[in-house]
């Protein structure tokens, strides 16, 4: 019988991605390097949205989903093996801009959306949070606009263009491979990863 973890992301498929990074010259410049990281984050944004899918379908209980979510999120969290500290903090931005996405996965399972305020209005509220240098109030608002994300609200990136680079910035960006991965689960193909 298939481990039900296998079935959404495995340990595996991760680590391939990150044997392609180790083998990249990944210059943050380059068009090229960007699009793998944002594959690679892209991928995992994927297998979350089929996650939460199988549950509102009822194809996976509560339990099962909360367990998948956070034994994924486990795996792409650990310290990287790509090779060079650089090539680990550019891996570290995709980490951090996938930890909403699986925060906002699991309060969804367990709790339904997250407040009736806009996306817009919770990452506006999370930009605040993050200059007064609340990231635990930031990252609870953008985990709250990925509930309304996952219950088919959509948002522009633009909402988050004129803000100085920061957390909020890296978050938001989760949320939008969140929004793709929910429109079209099959944006990367398995010989990709």
């Amino acid at each position: 019988m298939t481990d039900p973890a296998e079935a959404f992301y495995s340990e595996e498929r991760w680590d391939n991605w990150l044997a392609r990074l180790r083998d990249a010259d990944l210059d943050p410049e380059d068009e090229d390097a960007a699009r793998l990281l944002l594959n690679l984050q892209d991928d995992v944004a994927i297998a979350v949205a089929k996650i939460v899918r199988a549950h509102d379908e009822g194809e996976l209980g509560e339990e099962a989903a909360l367990t998948e979510l956070s034994e994924i999120h486990e795996t792409v969290s650990a310290p990287p093996d790509v090779g060079d500290e650089e090539k680990a903090l550019l891996v570290g931005g995709v980490q951090m801009s996938l930890d909403p996405v699986f925060y906002a996965a699991q309060e969804y399972v367990a709790n339904g959306v997250a407040g009736d305020e806009s996306v817009d209005a919770f990452v506006e509220a999370a930009r605040e949070a993050e200059q007064e240098e609340d990231l635990d109030r930031a990252i609870g608002l953008v985990t709250a606009a990925g509930t309304l994300v996952i219950d088919g609200e959509e948002f522009d990136l633009a909402v988050i263009e004129s803000v100085e680079p920061g957390y909020v910035t890296e978050w938001v960006n989760g949320l939008h491979s969140l929004q793709e991965a929910l429109a079209d689960p099959e944006v990367i193909e398995e010989d990709d990863a």
